[in-house]
């Protein structure tokens, strides 16, 4: 049986992941191939319908775990992304104790939360409904997202909440919200993330967070972050496009 990522979380090795906001099963399929530990599955600002985001479930292959981001913090958008087969949820915009209460109840069965049952591929839609039932609520990661001015000045509260598996930081929209949209190497957006980070380590919750490229992936470990999203399908296909175009005009330049 793959290993879950609730279980990856509690590991010791930093887990690198990738944003997937294309409905294409073959891109997903890719990336798994890669090597990446888990994939990000975009439905806040990816095109994707429930439908897509289950067809790039789907194609997931070897250990790598996929976790969909819910478009809002709305029970019924958590249910269907767990129903579809997700590992977890990444809840967006969670700024006090209450939408994290909210969150996790809407991802939990009773009489841990409120999530209702039905026939799903989650659990190969009934072929193994009670073995699924049964674990589910030990299994799938309910990951809160921190990205706003508000859920800083709440973390306290926030991460008192019971359930909660991992906090992902969105320095972009943290920075948005400081009034330094883009900034997220200014000192004040700094300060917040290096908060949220220490408090989650007093706590023992995971902390991850979102890279566009590489290149601070040693100091984001060393600075404590255990998971990590790194770029995005869409910068990968231009990236690797851009690449060859640039070597072919400096060829034809030469």
């Amino acid at each position: 049986m793959k290993t879950t990522f609730t279980e990856k979380l509690r590991g010791s090795r930093p887990l690198l992941g990738t944003i997937v906001s294309l409905p294409s099963p073959e891109l997903s399929e890719l990336l798994s191939l890669a090597g990446f530990d888990w994939l990000f599955i975009d439905m806040e600002h990816g095109p994707l319908s429930i439908g897509d985001a289950q067809r790039l479930l789907q194609a997931v292959k070897n250990d790598c775990n996929a976790i969909v981001r819910v478009a809002e913090n709305n029970p019924i958008l958590i249910k269907q992304a767990l129903d579809i087969g997700a590992d977890g949820i990444i809840v967006p915009l969670v700024n006090s104790a209450e939408e994290a209460r909210q969150a996790v109840a809407s991802a939990r069965y009773p009489p841990l939360g409120k999530r209702s049952v039905g026939l799903a591929r989650a659990h190969d839609y009934g072929l193994h409904f009670a073995d699924y039932i049964q674990r589910a609520n030990q299994t799938l990661a309910v990951i809160i997202q921190i990205e706003h001015q508000d859920a800083v000045n709440n973390l306290d509260e926030i991460l008192a909440v019971e359930g909660i598996d991992g906090v992902f930081i969105g320095p972009y929209d943290l920075s948005g919200s400081m009034n330094r949209l883009g900034d997220v190497f200014s000192a004040p957006v700094q300060e917040a993330i290096a908060e949220v980070k220490s408090k989650c380590a007093r706590k023992n919750i995971p902390v991850g967070i979102f890279l566009q490229q590489p290149d601070q992936l040693e100091a984001e470990i060393a600075s404590g972050t255990t998971f990590l999203a790194v770029g995005t399908d869409t910068f990968f296909v231009w990236s690797g496009a851009q690449n060859v175009v640039n070597a072919f005009k400096a060829g034809l330049a030469r």
